[in-house]
């Protein structure tokens, strides 16, 4: 299978760690120019240099607060100055804050909504003058939560499945300009946000985090926690070129966990 990667150009957000980085790794190698950003700049630095020693793309790093317009603005235009344009956005935030629905504020929520849904409006919109140029694809990152609610997670519950919204409209709209929008909804993989939310629960219950991950395993069909170079290989399929008529459909990376149809 050609995937022809080749010289594209993707805009990774939040991509210094996880699964960002595990994508931007996985299209280095296929030949791929990638500008890969997060919050602090010595990472950056360091994640950039280790990419580019692995494959045939470019490798370049931006810095940028996701909540912040000015700084998306800036992301996508140093990336298309820096290789010329750019065909592939994906788009990826860290998780708002676990909690039940009494226990966040009105800054809980709407930080959350900056995060984990307006990130991603501003910076497909920012990015669509150079996607419409030759066509393009989009990935946006959700969680198995579009499908089934995750217990203390209401925030992710929420605006993850504002992402579906998004996805579906806008591959509709997208589609006269060739480009693609699909997501991807992460089970447990195996990142420190997921180890995060194990110690949550570990906490609640007053038990070792290891106990918390057993039990989660056991209700995984496959018996275990997904890989990052998992999730990332899907992620690469979506944008390549092998994909060429998929767009507005949600693809679970979660091992059998959930049961929905």
């Amino acid at each position: 299978m050609e995937l022809n990667l080749l010289g594209k150009t993707a805009l990774i957000a939040a991509s210094s760690q996880g699964l960002g980085y595990a994508i931007a790794e996985s299209l280095v190698r296929e030949g791929a120019n990638v500008m890969i950003s997060g919050r602090d700049d010595e990472k950056l630095k360091q994640k950039a240099s280790a990419l580019e020693s692995i494959g045939m793309g470019k490798v370049a790093y931006q810095r940028a607060d996701l909540t912040k317009a000015t700084d998306i603005q800036q992301l996508v235009a140093v990336t298309a100055e820096t290789f010329g344009g750019i065909q592939l956005l994906v788009n990826n935030a860290g998780g708002p804050r676990a909690g039940a629905f009494e226990e966040l504020t009105d800054e809980d929520w709407q930080a959350s909504f900056d995060l984990n849904l307006l990130s991603y409006v501003r910076l497909i919109r920012e990015s669509l003058p150079y996607l419409k140029m030759q066509g393009g694809k989009i990935v946006n990152i959700a969680s198995s939560s579009i499908k089934e609610p995750i217990p203390g997670l209401i925030l992710s519950n929420t605006f993850r499945t504002g992402i579906i919204g998004l996805s579906k409209t806008l591959a509709s709209e997208l589609a006269p300009f060739n480009i693609l929008v699909n997501t991807i909804a992460p089970g447990r993989i195996a990142t420190d946000r997921v180890k995060h939310l194990d110690q949550v629960n570990a906490d609640k219950l007053g038990v070792a985090r290891e106990s918390v991950e057993s039990q989660v395993k056991a209700g995984i069909p496959l018996k275990r926690y997904g890989t990052p170079e998992e999730f990332a290989k899907v992620a690469t399929f979506l944008l390549s070129e092998a994909n060429s008529y998929m767009t507005g459909s949600a693809f679970l990376v979660d091992g059998g966990m959930i049961k929905a149809i």
